[in-house]
């Protein structure tokens, strides 16, 4: 494991956000937020809602933002996030998760929720100089995010259909090359 169970957590949740905006469009209507919360599932209050929605689908270039920036400018993104909510951290225990820190309370908007784990999430990213973990995918047809939380930091693309697509090519290419 690279970082703790809740910081890879709000970066899947955050990379698959982002991730959502790209061609085509995952994140469009309620039963898409459905799966989103299904797939990472969010305590608190989740209204499921247009306007809720329309708050996630909101975020998302933020958060490519967030996830893609250098360093310093990921630290400036961070600080900018959490001057903007009034933080409530205490640590919790739910589910089958242990102890783990929430930033805000959990009646807040799941957007503003996501966005302050995110950042909270980005803190570990930062403090342990591991940005190179986020990145755009290898695929050259491809501007979705690749999460990169291998031991061996060899995830280059951002899903098994690229890594799938690109070693295809290769292989023709070496075959009608020999």
């Amino acid at each position: 494991m690279v970082f703790t169970d809740d910081t890879e957590d709000a970066l899947r949740a955050a990379v698959w956000l982002a991730n959502s905006a790209e061609d085509p469009d995952t994140l469009v209507d309620v039963e898409d937020e459905k799966r989103f919360l299904e797939v990472f599932p969010y305590t608190g209050r989740v209204d499921r809602n247009a306007v809720e929605l329309d708050d996630l689908r909101s975020l998302r270039p933020r958060l490519r933002a967030m996830l893609l920036a250098p360093r310093d400018e990921m630290a400036a993104h961070v600080n900018a996030a959490l001057a903007e909510v009034h933080l409530t951290p205490r640590l919790v225990r739910h589910d089958e998760v242990d102890w783990h820190l929430h930033g805000l309370a959990d009646e807040r908007p799941l957007a503003e929720r996501v966005l302050v784990e995110t950042a909270m999430a980005l803190i570990d990213v930062i403090r342990t100089d591991e940005g190179s973990r986020l990145t755009v995918c290898a695929d050259e047809t491809c501007r979705s995010i690749a999460l990169d939380l291998s031991r061996n930091r060899s995830k280059r693309y951002c899903s098994t259909s690229c890594a799938n697509r690109n070693a295809v090519a290769a292989y023709r290419a070496r075959r009608a090359a020999g």
